[in-house]
Formats: C-alpha cells, sequence, structure tokens
C-alpha cells in the first residue's frame, strides 16, 4: 500500500460535475453516504468535464468522464459497483492518470467511495459528449448512455436552487438543485429516469 502511494504525484483537478439518480428530487444519500436512499439500490452517475488539471506531467483539461454507480440503499454499507468511462481522447498518461483519480486510488474524496465499491468493471475509453448550457447540461456516449438534467425554478425565476454549505466528497460546497432524465444501459448495469434527482455544481479536487 505504502509503495502505491508514494507513486502517486500531487495532482489537482477543477471542472463541472452533475449527476443523476433514480431518487426523488433530492436523493438522500448526497447529503450523506449514512443516509437511506429511495430505493433498494441506488443507480446513478457522475458526468465531469475537467476544464483544467495537472496529474504529474499530465494535464488533464478539456477531457470529460462518466462514473456509473450501484449503490446499496445505504452507501456506506458497502457492496456497490463501479464502471469508469474516460474520454478516448485522452493520451495514455491522461487515461492512467483520470483511472487513478475516478478509481479512488489518487486520494481525494473519491477514496472515501472506493472503500464502498466490491465491483469495478473494466474501464472504457469512449467519445463523450457533454454539453453545458448553463441550467441545462447533457452529457452522451453513444450506445450507452443519453442523459440531460435542467435546474428546478426557483421563487425569482432568474436565479438558481441552491445548497450551500453541504459537506460532500465529490461536489461543491455550492450546489445547484436540478431534475433529470436518462437512459443508461452497459450490460448488466442499467438506468431510466425521468425528472428524478439530479445536482450540479463546480468541483475542486487534489490528492493525494
Amino acid at each position: 500500500m505504502a509503495d502505491s502511494q508514494a507513486a502517486i504525484p500531487q495532482w489537482w483537478a477543477r471542472g463541472t460535475l452533475f449527476e443523476n439518480c433514480n431518487c426523488h428530487l433530492l436523493c438522500r444519500g448526497h447529503i450523506s453516504w449514512k443516509l437511506p436512499c429511495d430505493y433498494e439500490r441506488c443507480l446513478g452517475f457522475w458526468a465531469i468535464h475537467f476544464l483544467e488539471g495537472e496529474f504529474g506531467q499530465a494535464e488533464l483539461g478539456g477531457l470529460n468522464a462518466l462514473v456509473f454507480l450501484d449503490m446499496p440503499q445505504v452507501m456506506a454499507e458497502g457492496g456497490g459497483t463501479q464502471a469508469i468511462y474516460i474520454d478516448e481522447r485522452a493520451g495514455r498518461e491522461q487515461r492512467a492518470a483520470l483511472e487513478a483519480i475516478l478509481a479512488g486510488k489518487g486520494g481525494g474524496g473519491l477514496s472515501v467511495l472506493a472503500g464502498f465499491i466490491s465491483h469495478r468493471k473494466e474501464t472504457r475509453f469512449v467519445p463523450i459528449q457533454f454539453e453545458d448550457q448553463g441550467k441545462r447540461k447533457s452529457i452522451r456516449i453513444d450506445g450507452v448512455v443519453e442523459s440531460e438534467i435542467h435546474a428546478i425554478q426557483g421563487m425569482d425565476k432568474d436565479k438558481e436552487v441552491r445548497m450551500e454549505n453541504i459537506h460532500n466528497q465529490i461536489f461543491g460546497a455550492s450546489q445547484v438543485l436540478a431534475r433529470g432524465s436518462s437512459r443508461f444501459k452497459d450490460g448488466e448495469l442499467a438506468l431510466t429516469s425521468e425528472m428524478s434527482h439530479a445536482v450540479y455544481s463546480q468541483f475542486d479536487w487534489r490528492g493525494p
């Protein structure tokens, strides 16, 4: 373990992140991994666009990724399955860097989630289309996922409805509430959602 950690360089990454899962408007597992989600399995994903970042000598800016999770109702109980999809445009060093970060091997908040994962599917390198149009965001991987989320409407129709100062290992402290609809299918992993829980924010990750 010590040798593995020693091989991880200092790294940082910033960008935009959204999630959609099969829970209702606000997934309790998003607030705490110790709280029960709405269904026996929480099925969802993180869609990630790296605006900038460095992992050793590897530049991360401009790349996209998606992490799909099939988790128990109480995520902290463990036994989850994870599938990672990385932008095919990434070079060899970038692929290794993103896989280490997203699998939780690089430290940071994602390393906490890694403790709840019992099975990790083989990482796939695929074309990923990530679109950010402010209150609307979407991601597409041909043959795997098509998803779109929209910020919910608040009392002031021009402003986003935000959760502030939320302690979350993955998202930023200020998060926008949204609803999302997704179609995901890759082998035994599947999700169909209609106007269910979604959130988006900026992220600022670093490790180890």
